[in-house]
């Protein structure tokens, strides 16, 4: 089994606090990420595709399909976008964690991924956390 990972990038808004908890609560819970102005971050996201490269060709998937894809799915819907209020397939009962949006965007890809199999999203917030999911 091989392995394949395609990086791209996207910027977003996002605002993390409960409205059903003080506004200390969320400081103490949220910190900066709590900021009723929002806060931004230069998200890098890995998608890794695994499979057996066609003999012919010797690719797993065509990166150049791989790349427009992950373009056209997810990062045109979330760069340049405040994640609580601007993108439909994000729910607004959830937070807009790097936790939650990693598993919202695996269920986003996972249909337009033919050829190979989707192995796992890594999202990356800042240089000091990223989550991964692997569709479990």
């Amino acid at each position: 089994m091989i392995y394949l990972t395609r990086r791209e990038t996207f910027n977003a808004a996002h605002r993390l606090y409960n409205n059903h908890w003080s506004e200390e609560e969320n400081e103490v819970t949220f910190g900066k990420c709590a900021n009723k102005n929002w806060h931004g971050h230069n998200y890098v996201l890995f998608v890794t595709v695994k499979g057996i490269p066609d003999p012919e060709i010797g690719f797993i998937v065509n990166v150049k399909d791989l790349s427009r894809i992950i373009k056209e799915v997810i990062v045109d819907k979330l760069d340049h976008t405040n994640l609580n209020l601007d993108v439909d397939f994000i729910p607004k009962t959830i937070h807009p964690t790097t936790e939650n949006l990693v598993k919202i965007i695996w269920e986003q890809l996972l249909p337009h991924i033919k050829g190979c199999q989707l192995h796992s999203i890594k999202l990356q917030e800042t240089e000091n956390i990223y989550a991964e999911y692997f569709g479990e």
